[in-house]
């Protein structure tokens, strides 16, 4: 059978899902490391040979745009690829880890994806706006008209009817293939059933199909938002912790736009940005609410990370 291209659109362990540009979906399994894909990946795939089942196998995987993934000391766990955008949910309550968010943020800057962030139960009126004052350095990195340096955070209230959330959601979602990440509690089923009325049934389909019958949701499952298939939504695994051992401690601060912004200035060229004299960042670390101002939480964050990336590399 001559080989065919697909696009990678549910994965669980080795096996995953392929849609062929007329829309059919197979089941595949990788015919070695080479062609170990993952959710978003365009490949080129071969059908078994006659009277030996319906399943197929991947040959390749085409060139990618961008992979995103975490790594921690024991493994390596890819997401998806070839990404548009990132939309990082968390909510008021339970109460967010502000080093995980920065960390999922810090991962999409070092593989030059942009990244939304959502702020979700916003019918929860103090604690989210006691959350919401917690994300005020995401919202204003580098001045407003610097579009450059800040994430956009949106207010969300999801509900299986958020009518009102859908209508932002989607022009945000328009045209682009979007990965929803997230801790496990801050909304995505929901999130994902809002916008993919059929999502909760797609999924049953496909873990039945990849686990022999056995009712076990896929690992990362891509869900079209249009007819004309131009616009994606991934949804994936909720996490609780999220590697950066693939990152070196000396290329942290371009990572994080607001450290980044200043880092430049610094008297010493190696500076960490920790201790040094002449430090332009440390300069910046201040409880003020102005632009141009490192919060005290991020960069103790930066140090923490630092820390631990320098100890990786041991």
């Amino acid at each position: 059978m001559s080989e065919r291209e697909g696009l990678v659109v549910a994965s669980h362990g080795r096996h995953c899902v392929v849609e062929t540009d007329d829309g059919q979906r197979r089941i595949c399994h990788p015919r070695g490391k080479k062609s170990q894909a993952v959710v978003g990946d365009r490949v080129l795939w071969r059908a078994a040979a006659p009277g030996q089942g319906d399943e197929g196998t991947i040959e390749r995987v085409r060139p990618r745009r961008n992979l995103f993934y975490r790594q921690d000391e024991v493994r390596t766990k890819s997401f998806a690829a070839n990404l548009d955008q990132v939309l990082v949910l968390v909510a008021a309550e339970p109460v967010f880890s502000e080093s995980q968010l920065t960390r999922a943020l810090i991962a999409c800057e070092a593989a030059g994806i942009p990244a939304l962030i959502a702020l979700n139960k916003s019918d929860l009126v103090e604690p989210f706006a006691r959350a919401w004052e917690r994300l005020w350095p995401y919202r204003h990195m580098g001045g407003e008209q610097d579009t450059a340096h800040h994430y956009r955070v949106l207010p969300l209230s999801l509900t299986q009817s958020g009518e009102v959330d859908r209508d932002v959601l989607r022009p945000l979602l328009a045209g682009k293939t979007t990965l929803v990440l997230g801790p496990s509690g801050a909304g995505k089923s929901t999130l994902v059933n809002l916008l993919v009325p059929h999502a909760r049934a797609q999924t049953g389909e496909i873990s039945q199909a990849l686990n022999s019958g056995r009712h076990t949701t896929t690992s990362t499952q891509l869900y079209w938002l249009d007819e004309g298939r131009s616009s994606a939504l991934i949804d994936s695994p909720g996490f609780q912790e999220f590697g950066l051992r693939h990152l070196a401690a000396a290329d942290l601060a371009r990572h994080m736009p607001d450290i980044a912004a200043h880092a430049g200035e610094c008297r010493f060229y190696n500076c960490t940005h920790l201790h040094e004299p002449g430090c332009a960042v440390m300069a910046q670390v201040s409880e003020a609410r102005d632009a141009s101002a490192i919060s005290p939480q991020r960069h103790r964050i930066y140090g923490e990370l630092f820390e631990e990336l320098s100890r990786s590399r041991y």
